[in-house]
Order: structure tokens, then sequence, then C-alpha cells
């Protein structure tokens, strides 16, 4: 009957015509009956009180052995305080200033910067995660063992050159020889001599054969066959022939062989006693191993009484043999090595100083093509002939913003410094009446080493390519910048021109060597990207004069917007000279490094060498939110910018054109007032000075001015401070006809302007128009205007009638002023509640106010204005007021969040916070919170605060978690007993907050999934670390009544909020001791065996072992859902699982069974589930298309299986009957099927197998009975995913593993003869479901060849009864193997891939098979009785024995084959009446796996296969008193028969060679010499 050999598609998928809308259905159908069908809650079980339980069963817990792990450790929280780690060397905060701070807003910022931080530290918090945040890493073994399995052995390969050829490593010989006729009634002649070619081979089990051939052709079959295990000896024979020699067997016969010469003789003889020799030493070491059930057959027949101890050493030797490579299951488990960082915490580090883009700015050179040499004498370099000053400074052409300060820089060769009247400024420390003096100098940082920058460090926040470096450049005032210029820009280099000039700079240097005037200007680009890639290739470009009426940053910018257009920059005047500038990355250890308020940073000491200083430069961060941080430093810095003078229309001065302006900073209008020395210095003078010029512009009434004042302010500001602008005329003119008097009269007094610093208690900022006065009085400060207020004392004379006449603006870059209204307002009010101790309704005013506070700024004073808002939560007794400082600080962490900045709150919460009780009332941040939290969730408030809060839930609960570590540190209370640490009304809050967020989570998902979702977890997080703080009852009572909100048929995301919910909390570093895995019995339990273990989750499961009844019971329920929900629910329970294996607190076998009991009801789980393990998703589970040896050849030769199904069926059913394992009246269906490799005995009367007949024959399990764990009158019957299944099994197989064999047997003891059955159900389809499918089919699969749509169809198809139909399906499974379980398969599916897959999954196969054979070998030796009824014909028996089959039904590796196959042995052993009495299905279908076996392509499990075939003869032999073993000669007869029916191909030398193994073991079996075997 041809099958065709495509997969059709499914009429109704080719009526869809849309992938993966069948799922979408069946999800909708599914659920449409769920809701049809009446959902029943399970019961609400209370959890235990947990306190009291512990003061109950304290000297139970005491006298417990593994009473660690029913105890919490004693201290599990430390609060405690972590210096601030400072990047200089000493703290940024001058000595004085928090002293004379008086306003509340400095005294708090300071405060912040210099506070340690406050860190809770959970002593467990490394255990408190997913299992991949553990500390000892979970990770795959590395040297997984390379498992043989024949299905990867080479199909094509030929089966001879297979077992040709040493698998041992031993000698191989081959040639030809003369053979003597063996006739033994004829002598040997030399006329009966034929010469044949002999060729030596070892077999499997290390034995040899030596086979004779016509001709050299080795691949047909031999002539015959000398079998080398019988032979005594080789000797020399030269009677009858030369050359000759003779083999002397066993029975007295021999074999007489003649060579061609006598050297090839020799080597024959020479060989062949080495292989005796080494064979004789093997076979005295099998004995010594005993080859055990040899042994005990021996101990039999003596009718010794010692048998059952020699099978208990056997029993140990078999399980040694099994534990020594044992490996955990899970750290196999694909999931393993998934990378997942969901469950993981963000890494969360203190505050510290970050920068932008950092660039190295090295000033080497500024020379021009006009040189000479300056000295007097003519000796010496040739230079610059006059001195020039460089400021160099960023712009950004994008915002239309200067974002640097200016790094000043004086590159003059010393001879041309000397030129300038000496500034008296060097070799000082730092002035005493500096701000920044007194300070420890560390590595004595003087002023001489900071006199000459050379090197500045830029930071760059946002870079672009439109960032330009700009350099301006001054010289010493002499006149008109055209005029001054001129000499540069000629290129005749005259020296004459030189000396000219030089002689003019000399007489300008002596006379204004203190004013500058403008000169030229150079820009460079710095990034070539926005990534901030430094463009270290691009020079400046060339220096262009500067044009007196272009001075201003407005002019800057449009000459650098046309700097890319050659064609304008071409029309510009220029210099001919070169700036030498080089722009490069920072390196990470910059060394001898300065901040911009000249602190020296920490460095290594030896690494110290101040001659060579880099500058760091003050940024101008754009005020916005997303490029802002919180201050961690104290900087009080005011840049001046002087604008614009309109000074043509005045009248008070005849002369007022070369105009110098002067800077002073007072603290006072008296007439004997002085500056203040906080002026920071040019380069070459002192690092502070009083006073500081701008360059001045030659013949200029309306200047403009580029320069900018950079002022250190005090900490304190006042009304009285304020800059002072004093305006001169320079006399530029230095005539020598003119009157001495006149000559030395250089500055004439043209003006004075003054700007208060302050407005309103704020710095000002914006540009300022300032009035200018010709005089000025005592008191000045009074006239701000030419207003008529009436003032007493001298009047004052303003210019121009009192115009604005000059511009200034100003920039404040401070960590301790803010600008902002709103954030000032709020703390100048709570400075007055301090004072006054009046609170008051206003508070509530400011407090709304700060909703409207600038997003940059909140981020920047972030840790001042939480600190101040919690210290305002506790102030009032209002509730209204607590409940607006939670609505701001619900607006101020939404805002972070939105501009990406979150992690700014987690370092706060985590080290900044210092929740303090309030003193005067007792009350505590963390009540007074959750209070408000509860109100704003209220339903009548505002909704969108609510979601808010929702969303970023996760700040007010650690605000929580930790205000209540420090109130228990804070009061003592953390060493009293949990239920007297906090107040009931705290306890009251805590219930109400859960109570009032649970509807918000349950019924918001829907319109706002991420508020809810988040709100979920941080509640989940919050649940976990009470445990740690508070009553663990309560918390318990919590958690259950969260759970209870949600429904059975809940949507999808409710029950990943729920298993969420669940992970987190079950997460918790004492989970174990939570569920306190101790017995409750009633009385005192002497043993662990009398224990009452709970096998299903009844009520007190549930209400003693809390979270693990309340997880496994929430997880029964979503098995009953549908497959997204079912599996959300297992990973949860598998990822704990895994988690506490690799626990390195629990790692002892006793801490693991002890573990296991509380996963135990797993077993009800899964038994009330059974029946929905689909075994048919794995590949072929019933043979019917086993043609080819094992199984999986289908795959491999799918062309093979196609003969004649029919044929072999009609062959089974004959031996069926002659063999007695069917009777002649059943039905062909069955018979088809049942003799048949995969379900060999179902065709009896354990039809509790989940096999092929169950399809046709209702199962027992498909009834709906009560599932205990639901309490609901529904079951579910669609079938589970293959990925389910096997992580549902990798649970229960772990269980299985770990758990004692006292609580196996107590299991087994129990359980019902229906469970008992299922259970064996279970481990079979653990076999299946592990099965290892080749590398061939894992390259498939990596491929996606299975691609999942054709898998979720082959489950949906209808059963169809005919041989072909179950054949098409098996090859429709065949191509549709689940792929979901290979790992990594979304990646190039190299030859590497494949390999470490087949590893991984050859591993998990074997170590699947060897814990079902240790659970076999333990209810073996436990239910002997049980099992022997009815002369071992039982059901118990047949499932048993029908899963000891499945072993050799499905591949296995090399390894794991051995060890079955000493089971086998075992169980022959053990139960010989199962097979040589009564029917002999067993034996029958025993005989055809092993005949099977015998056909391997791996030469080990022939042997062993052989061998356990003859050990079934010889015990059939011994079984029926030495007298035959026709039975097994029989069943081997037919098996025989069957395999060649059924074209497995056993003509190969292969079989042979098994056949002759058995030969082999009988010739040397003594025990059997005398018999008639």
């Amino acid at each position: 009957m041809s099958v065709p050999s495509h997969v059709e598609t499914r009429k109704f998928t080719r009526g869809l015509r849309k992938p993966g809308t069948a799922a979408e259905l069946r999800q909708s159908v599914s659920e449409a009956v769920r809701t049809s069908v009446l959902v029943v809650k399970p019961r609400v079980v209370e959890p235990l009180d947990y306190e009291s339980v512990l003061v109950q069963r304290k000297t139970q817990i005491l006298s417990d052995g593994l009473r660690d792990m029913l105890q919490f450790p004693l201290e599990d929280f430390q609060v405690c305080t972590l210096p601030r780690q400072i990047r200089t060397f000493y703290p940024s905060i001058p000595p004085h200033a928090l002293r004379e701070a008086q306003n509340l807003f400095v005294q708090e910022c300071i405060k912040s910067y210099i506070s340690d931080w406050h860190v809770v530290n959970y002593k467990y918090e490394d255990y408190s995660g997913d299992f991949r945040q553990l500390h000892n890493k979970v990770s795959r073994p590395d040297n997984l063992a390379q498992h043989v399995f024949e299905v990867d052995e080479d199909v094509d390969k030929d089966e001879d050159t297979a077992s040709l050829g040493s698998q041992k490593g031993g000698l191989i010989k081959q040639g030809w020889l003369h053979k003597g006729n063996m006739n033994s009634a004829i002598s040997v002649t030399m006329r009966s001599f034929k010469r044949r070619y002999f060729h030596l081979t070892q077999l499997g089990d290390g034995s040899y054969n030596l086979n004779f051939y016509k001709d050299e052709k080795i691949n047909k079959e031999p002539k015959g066959t000398i079998f080398l295990d019988s032979c005594m000896g080789v000797v020399q024979n030269n009677r009858v022939r030369r050359f000759a020699f003779e083999l002397k067997m066993q029975d007295k016969s021999g074999y007489v062989l003649a060579a061609d010469s006598e050297s090839e003789m020799d080597d024959w003889i020479s060989t062949l006693n080495k292989i005796l020799s080494s064979s004789f030493e093997l076979a005295m070491q099998d004995k010594r191993n005993g080859d055990l059930h040899d042994d005990d057959e021996q101990a039999k027949s003596d009718h010794s009484s010692s048998s059952m101890d020699s099978f208990q050493s056997a029993r140990d030797i078999e399980n040694k043999m099994r534990n020594e490579t044992r490996l955990k299951l899970f750290t196999l488990d694909p999931d393993l090595q998934k990378l997942d960082f969901s469950g993981i915490e963000p890494d969360v580090k203190p505050f510290e100083e970050r920068f932008g883009k950092r660039i190295l700015v090295n000033c080497n050179d500024l020379s021009f093509n006009l040189q000479s040499c300056v000295a007097e004498n003519e000796e010496g370099p040739t230079t610059n002939v006059e001195p020039f000053f460089v400021s160099l400074s960023l712009f950004d052409i994008q915002s239309g913003r200067k974002i640097s300060s200016d790094f000043n820089v004086d590159m003059n060769h010393p001879s041309v410094k000397a030129l300038l009247p000496p500034s008296g400024a060097h070799n000082r420390t730092a002035a005493p009446d500096s701000p920044q003096a007194a300070q420890p100098t560390a590595n004595s940082l003087t002023e001489s080493a900071i006199q000459f920058p050379r090197q500045g460090v830029f930071s760059v926040t946002c870079p672009h390519p439109d960032i330009f470096l700009v350099a301006r450049i001054e010289k010493v005032l002499q006149g008109g910048i055209a005029h001054c210029a001129e000499p540069y820009m000629k290129n005749s280099d005259s020296a004459k021109a030189a000396q000219k000039v030089l002689k003019n700079a000399k007489m300008a240097c002596s006379r204004l060597g203190q004013y500058r005037m403008p000169f030229a200007w150079a820009a460079r680009p710095l990034f070539k990207d926005a990534s901030g890639t430094v463009d270290k290739s691009a020079r400046f470009s060339a220096l262009y004069r500067q044009d007196g009426n272009k001075l201003s940053n407005e002019d800057m910018f449009r000459l650098l917007a046309d700097f890319r257009k050659p064609e304008k920059m071409a029309k510009l005047p220029v210099i001919l000279g070169n700036l030498d500038v080089t722009v490069d990355n920072v390196a990470p250890d910059l060394t001898n490094c300065v901040t911009p308020s000249y602190l020296p940073l920490r460095q290594k000491e030896d690494a110290a060498d101040w001659s060579r200083m880099v500058f760091e430069v003050e940024e101008f961060v754009p005020s916005i939110a997303k490029c802002s941080q919180p201050f961690t430093i104290y900087n009080n810095h005011l840049y001046v910018y002087p604008r614009h003078l309109k000074y043509d229309s005045q009248k008070s001065f005849t002369k007022a054109r070369n105009i110098a302006l002067c800077l002073e900073f007072r603290d006072s209008d008296e007439e004997d007032a002085l500056p203040l020395k906080c002026i920071y210095g040019r380069p070459g003078g002192p690092m502070f000075c009083k006073k500081a010029f701008a360059p001045v512009l030659h013949h200029q009434q309306n200047p403009e001015f580029y320069e900018e004042f950079k002022i250190e302010l005090p900490a304190q500001l006042t009304d009285r401070h304020h800059l002072l602008f004093t305006l001169y005329h320079i006399s530029c003119d230095s005539n020598s006809k003119a009157s001495t008097k006149r000559r030395e009269q250089v500055e004439i007094q043209v003006g004075y302007a003054w700007l208060p610093l302050l407005k309103d208690g704020r710095v000002i900022m914006n540009e300022q128009q300032v009035a200018v006065a010709a005089n000025l009085p005592s008191g000045y400060l009074s006239y701000q205007d030419n207003s008529s207020k009436q003032h007493t004392g001298q009047e004052v004379k303003w210019v121009d009638g009192g115009r604005p006449l000059l511009k200034v603006s100003t920039q404040l870059v401070s960590t301790v002023y803010t600008q902002d209204q709103h954030l000032h307002n709020f703390f100048h009010h709570c400075q007055s509640i301090e004072s006054t101790g009046q609170s008051g309704g206003e508070l509530i005013k400011y407090l709304k106010s700060l909703h409207a506070m600038e997003a940059h700024v909140m981020v920047k004073f972030l840790p001042t204005i939480l600190n101040q808002l919690f210290r305002v939560l506790t102030i009032s007794g209002q509730d209204d007021v607590a409940v607006n400082v939670t609505r701001v600080m619900i607006h101020v962490v939404a805002q972070c969040h939105e501009e990406g900045l979150e992690h700014h709150l987690r370092s706060y919460v985590k080290y900044v916070l210092k929740a303090e009780t309030n003193l005067t009332n007792g009350k505590t941040v963390h009540e007074d919170l959750a209070k408000a939290m509860t109100t704003i969730l209220k339903p009548s408030t505002d909704f969108l605060t609510s979601n808010k809060l929702l969303k970023y839930s996760w700040y007010f609960f650690e605000v929580l978690v930790k205000s209540m570590a420090q109130y228990l540190t804070e009061t003592g209370k953390a060493k009293v007993s949990r239920n007297q640490r906090f107040s009931a009304s705290f306890y009251h809050s805590v219930e109400t907050l859960v109570t009032m967020l649970m509807p918000h989570i349950t019924q918001k998902y829907k319109d706002n999934l991420d508020a809810t979702r988040n709100a979920n977890h941080s509640l989940a997080v919050f649940i976990k670390r009470c445990f740690t703080f508070m009553d663990r009852g309560f918390v318990f009572k919590q958690i259950n009544n969260y759970i209870n909100c949600f429904m059975p048929g809940d949507a999808k995301t409710l029950y990943e909020f729920k298993f969420e919910f669940l992970k987190v909390v079950c997460n918790h570093e004492h989970y174990v001791p939570l569920n306190l895995p101790m017995p409750f019995g009633k009385g005192r339990i002497q043993r662990f065996q009398d224990l009452q273990l709970d096998y299903s989750l009844t009520d007190d499961f549930c209400k003693n072992h809390f979270l693990v009844g309340l997880l496994l019971r929430e997880v029964g329920g979503a098995v009953q859902e549908f497959r997204d929900v079912r599996q959300i629910a297992v990973q949860v329970l598998k990822n704990l699982m895994i988690k506490h294996i690799f626990d390195d607190r629990y790692s002892s076998k006793g801490q693991q069974a002890r573990l296991a009991t509380l996963y135990l009801p797993l077993f009800s789980l899964l038994l009330e589930n059974v029946h929905r393990f689909n075994i048919k998703d794995v590949p072929p589970v019933t043979n019917q298309t086993n043609i080819n040896g094992r199984d999986d050849h289908v795959m491999m030769t799918p062309t093979k299986n196609m003969a004649s199904p029919v044929d072999s069926s009609l062959h089974k059913e004959v031996f069926g009957v002659i063999s007695g394992t069917v009777s002649p009246h059943t039905p062909t269906v069955s018979s088809v099927r049942h003799t048949d490799s995969r379900s060999s005995l179902i065709g009896t009367d354990s039809a509790n197998g989940l096999s092929e007949r169950s399809i046709d024959k209702p199962h027992p399990l498909d009834k709906c009975h009560v599932a205990g764990v639901l309490d609901s009158s529904l079951l579910r019957c669609d079938k589970l995913d293959q990925s389910e299944v096997k992580n549902i099994l990798m649970c229960f197989l772990h269980v299985l593993k770990s758990m004692s064999e006292d609580a196996l047997f107590n299991y087994w003891n129990k359980a019902s003869a229906t469970d008992l059955m299922n259970f064996f159900s279970l481990l079979e389809v653990c076999l299946h479901q592990f099965r290892y499918m080749g590398k061939r089919h894992i390259a498939r699969t990596l491929e996606g060849s299975g691609s999942v749509v054709h898998e979720r169809r082959s489950q949906t198809l209808p059963v169809s009864r005919s041989r072909t139909g179950a054949l098409h399906m098996r090859l429709q499974q065949l191509n549709s193997l689940d792929n979901s379980y290979t790992y990594n398969h979304n990646y190039s599916h190299s030859d590497a891939d494949v390999l470490n897959q087949s590893l991984l999954e050859g591993n998990i196969a074997t170590e699947v098979c060897l814990t079902v054979l240790d659970t076999l070998s333990i209810f073996i030796m436990g239910f002997k009785t049980q099992l022997s009824l009815d002369h071992g014909h039982n059901p118990l028996m047949k499932k048993v024995f029908q899963v000891h089959l499945c072993f050799l039904q499905i591949n296995q590796s090399e390894t794991a084959l051995k060890q079955v196959f000493t089971s086998l042995r075992t169980f022959i052993y053990k139960f010989p009446c199962t097979f040589f009495e009564g029917r002999a299905d067993m034996c029958a279908s025993f005989c055809y796996e092993i005949l099977k076996c015998c056909n391997s392509k791996l030469s080990s499990i022939r042997s062993d296969a052989a061998h356990l075939l003859y050990f079934l003869m010889k015990s059939n032999f011994d079984y029926t008193g030495r007298k035959s073993f026709v039975r097994t000669h029989l069943q081997v007869v037919i098996g025989v028969s069957q395999l060649i029916a059924d074209v497995i191909g056993i003509g190969g030398t292969r079989f042979q060679e098994s056949l002759s193994i058995i030969n082999n073991c009988a010739n040397s079996d003594k025990t059997i010499k005398v018999s008639s075997f």
C-alpha cells in the first residue's frame, strides 16, 4: 500500500490560509468553554501564625538536625554608614561655609554634599533573586561526557567494516594460510589442505574469532569461523606439512594451519599466543569483579542461603557504578543557558560627579611671522617681538551658546614675559583672604604651579560636529587694531620692521602693561560626529584679525556659521602666524589635575608633578533635565560678562574714548569699604585678585566687550553684595613732547556702575541694563536709579540723565543657590516654619507650587529636595500636608522617569535617604507615607496621580522598607520579637494599603498595563522585604488576601501578574525556613519514616507550608488553563527548584531530601494530569514503522518503511499464536500492534499504559474524577505541549532523585493501584520525552525544518485507525518535532551548535534514564512480594516490566545501556517465574528487544546484549532444574524470524558476531559443561 511521501496540508488550514489563526481559535474556544462551565474558586486556606508556631515548636526545631533550614539567621540586616568618596584631596566645601550659611536651602545643600551614605545591607541578599543571580554562578558543567549513541553511528557505513578491526585496540592479522581438512575420521594428509584467506578479528566483548574466506573479499560471508575463546593453545606441528601449526581446542579437537614461510608461521603463532594470554587475563579479571549474577546462579544451584546477601552487594556495586558520574538534571536544562535579564535589579551606584565627553587641549605654541630677538644684547632665541595672550572656549552654533568658561593661556617666551611689569604674585601660596585659603594644601599646590597653564580639560555633555574651539588672541594696549596688526600682515620679513615694532612694544609694555586690546581670533571644529569622536586631524584656521565692531559673542556665532564656506572666509583679513594647539581624548588616569575651583584631584602620591598642571574647564551644561544630574559637590561661581557701553552721548567727561572697564566684588557700599579678593586671576598673576580689567578698544566711545570675569561667591550672600564697575579713560598717547605730568597720568576715571547680586533672595541672572554715575557717594546702593527719592548725604550725579548705558549679563554656576522661584519660596517658607514653629495652611500652597518647578532644577537638587520633603512629611499633624508632600513626590518621581533618570532615584533611596522619626510628635516616615499612599489610592481622588503612583510605586515601597529598617535600628527594636516591633496602627496602614492596591491592579490592567504591572511587581518586592522586618504570619495573610483577588479563568495578563508576584515572594532569601520543612504530626514523632508526608495538597499542607502550598495550588489551577498560562506557571515552579539546587546553603544530600518533602504534592498534581501528557508529541512511541533497526532510523531512511506493513503484521500474528502471546481469536487490529517493539504488552490486561491502545480504548483516567488540587469538578482533557511536559517532568525527576528512599516507600505504600500504575506510566513518559533523537535530527530541528505550525497541527490531527493512517501520522510527527526545546535555535547553526546541543540532549537522556533506573531498583527491592504475585503475571509486574523494556526501545547511550543490562540481569534473576512460567508474552517481547540489540551498530552493546541473552537462556535452563531451555530457545527463534519479517537486516556480520559471543559464553561456562545444555 503506497503512502504519499509529502505531508498533506489539512483542508481546515487551507481554508483559513492564515497561519496561527487556528491557535487563536482554539484559545478562544477553550476560553468560551471555560466561561460556560461553572468555575469553582478554590477554598481559601488560612496560613499558620508563623511567630506563635515558632514559639510552640521551639524544642522540635532546636532538636532537628537540619535546624538551619527552619530558622531565620539572627543578624539578617544591618544599617550602616559608608564614607562618601570624593575626587579631590580635600572637600569642596570651604571650611566656614556651613557656619556662615543662614539660608536653609544653602545649609541643606551643603549638608547633602558632606553627609555619608546611609545603606541598609541584607546579609543574604545574594540569595533573594532568581537562580541566575546566585553568587555561585549557575552554569553547565564544563566537561560534559561525550555519550555514544547508536543513532549517531554512520547509517551508510558498511556494517562489516563496522565490526572489523579491533574496537578495543587489540591485535589484528590477516593473510593466506593452508587449512587442513578437519574431518576427524580422515587423518590430515598433505592433499587435504586448502588455501584460504584468514582474517583475525576482535569482537565487542573482547574475544577473538578467526574467520576464513575463499578470497580476499572479506566483506562477504566467511566460509567458517574458529572461536579462539575455546582454544587452549597454539603449537608448531611439522608432521604433516612444513611451516604448519595446530590450534588445540577445549573439546580435544584441533585445527591444523600452514603458512608459506617460517617467518610467517612464527608471526601467526606469536600473535595467536599473545591473544590467548590476554584473553585469559581478562577472564580472570571478570571472575574477580564477579560477573555477579553468574555467581548468584552458582550460589543458587548450591542451595546456598546467602543469595540475598550477594544480591545486596550486587545492588551496592550497581549503585556505586551508577552514582559515580551523575549530574544534576537542572544543570542540563536548556533554559539555564538562556540569557534572561528580566529579574535582574539594576546595579545602583552612589551619586558621583559625572562628565560629558572629555577633551584634553594642549597649548603648545603661538608664533607670528614677524620675529626677532628681544634681548638688549641681541643674544638669545628669535621670538615674537611682543607678548600675546590667548583664551580658549567652546562655542555651540546649533544652540547659539558659549558652552564653556574661558581657558586663559600665556605661551610667551620668558624673555618676552620680561617686557611686562612684574605682577608681584610669584611663589606665594594661596592668599590668606582668598575663599579657598586655609585649606590644608595636599601636595603643597602653590600659586607658582598654576601660574602658566598650558593643558585644559573641556567637557561636553551633548557633542555634535557644530561645536567649535575658539581662540581669542590679545596683546598689550597700544592703539587701533588695524594699525597694530599691519606689520604682522605683510609678507616682507624685514628685520627693520621687527625692530620698529619691538621698540613700540617695549614702550607700551612699560607704560600700559596691565591693559590689553583685542588682536586676532581663530577656530577649529572639535568633533567629527554626534557620538563624540574627537577630530584630531583638524587644525586651527588662519589667524583672522579682530574687527573692533564685531567683538560680541553674537558676532562670533555669525562668523562661525560661515566657517565651512571658503568664499566667505577668504574675505577676512589674515594675520600671518600659527597657533599650535592639539586636541585629544582624556586618559582615564589623568594626573596633576585641578578642578575649576583649583582643588587638586586625588592621585597616587608619587605621581604628583605639579610642573605640568592640567586644568579642568567649567562646562555650562544646557538647562534641560536629560542633560542634568544631581549635584554632589559645593561649587559657587558667578561669571560676569560686560556686553556694551553706550558713551557717545555723555556730556559729563571731556575725554572718554579708550575706555577700560574694571570690575570689583564688594559686600558693602560704605566709603572705606574694600573689594573682596575673590576674582580669579589671569595667567602669570595671583590666583585671586581684588579687581580685573576688560580689554580696551582704541578710540571707541561705544565699546563692545567679550571679557569673562569669574568670581568665587561667598557661601552666604546678602543684600549688600554687589558688583562695582569702574570706567577709566586710558591715555595711549605716549608723546614725549607732552609734559611729564600728563604722561604719568595713564588712567582717568570716567564713571561708576553697580549691580546688586540678589533680587527677591535669588541671584539675578538675565541681562541687565545699568545706569552709570559720575561719582560714588557712600550708601550708593540705595540709589538704584535716578528716581526722585529723598536721600540723605551726597547726591549721585548720573551720566546722560541716568539712562541705562551699560549692558551686563551674569551666569551663575552654583550648587547652593537656585534660580527657581518656587523652590526658593518653598525652602524660605520651611525656614520661617522652623523659626516660628507654626506650620499653618500656607505650607500646602507652597507644596502645590513645587509642581511648577523646572525639571532641570529638580534633577540638580534632587537629594536636597527629597530630604526636605521627607522632613515636612512628618512635621505636621494634618493628614493633608502628608498627602500633598506625597503628591509632590509622585510628581518628582514621575518627571525623573519620563526623562529617563530613574537611576538617580534609585541612588537616592539606596544611599542618601535617612528617614528620621519626628521627635516632637513621634511620627515616622513609613507610617505617614503608607497612610498618604492609601489616601491617594482611594477611588474618589485624582486618577492621574493614582496612576502615576501605581506606575512608579517601586520608589515609595523602597522608601517604606528603608524607613522601617532605619526605625528598627535607631529604636533598638530589631532585637525584640516580631510582633512588638511596629505599632498596631502601622500594621493596619500596611493592610489597608495592600487592600487598596488590589482593585487598582485587577481592574485597571486593560487600560493601564504598565502601571498595574509595575505596581504588582513593586508590591511583591515590598511584601518580600516585610518578611525581614515584620510579623511573618501577618505577611502571609497579606499574600493570601492578595492572591485571593485573582480568579480562575482570569485574563492571561492577570495570570502573569499573579505568578510574577508569587515568583518574587518565593525568591525570598529565607524561603525555606518560611515554609518550615518539618513534620507537623501530633505527638512526638520518633523517626522520619513515620512521617505523615503529604503527597497531595491537603489543607494542612497548604497551611503549614504556606508559600510552597500556595504556589503548588496556583500551579495546579493554572495547568487547567490554556497554554500560555500553563507555561508561565510551570516556569515559575521550575526556576524556583533550580534555585534550590544551586543554593550552596542547602547543598548536602540530606538538605536536598528535606527540600524535596516540600514538593511531594507535585506527584498528585502530575497524576491528575497524566492523561494530558501526550507521548505522541515525542516522535515514535509505538513502533509501527520500525522497520530499520532501532526506531530512529526511520528518519534517516524514510523510503524503506514502505515495505508492506500488512505482510509483516500477518507474520506477527502467526508468530504470536505460536508463541502464546496472542489467542487465535484476538482481532487483527490489536494484534497488528502488539508484539510490536513499542507496546509489547498492550495486548494484555495492563491497560494502564499510556500507549497506542489507549487511543482506541477509553483510558481509566479520562473519566472526569474530582481533582483534589482544585476542588473543582472539571478536568481539562486537552494535551500539554512538549515543552510544558518536559518542564514539569524536569521538576518531577528532580524531586524523585532528591527525595529519600523512605519517602518513596512511604508514597508507594499509600498510593492506590491506579496511582501506582500511573506513576510508572509517568516514568515511561519521562523516558520518551527526554529521549535522544540523534545529531541529524538536531541539525534539522536547528535549521527550523520542524516548524511550529506543523507541530501545533500534529496535535490536532484526528486519530486514524488504519495502518497507513498511523504511518502517515508518524511521518508527520517526525517532520514536526517540537523545536521549542532546542537551545539557541535563533543563531546560525554551525556544526558546533549541533554538537553542543547533542551533547546537552545526550547527557539529559542518560541522566533521566539513570534516574528512572534508580527508582525502579528501589521499587523492586521493596515490593518483591507484590511483583511476584500470580507467578509474576500481575498488572503491576507487567507495568514495571514495560518500563524496563522501554529502555531498550528508545535510543540510549552506551553508558546508560550498560546500566540497563545490569538491571535487567537483576530483574531476570529476581523474577524468573515471570519469564519461564505461564504465558510467554514477557519472555517474547524481551527476546525480541534483546535480539535487536544484538544487531546494534555499537560493539559494546552487541556484546552486552549477547551476554544478557545467554544469561536468560542459562537462567531458563537452571529454572527448569537444568533440564532444558525450550521456552527461551523458541522465543529467540520467533524473535529472529520476527526481525527478519521486520526487515531489520540481521543477515550481516554484526548479528553473526553476537551469536558467536553467545557461543563463546556457552563454551567457556564451566558450570554447564557436564549438563545437557
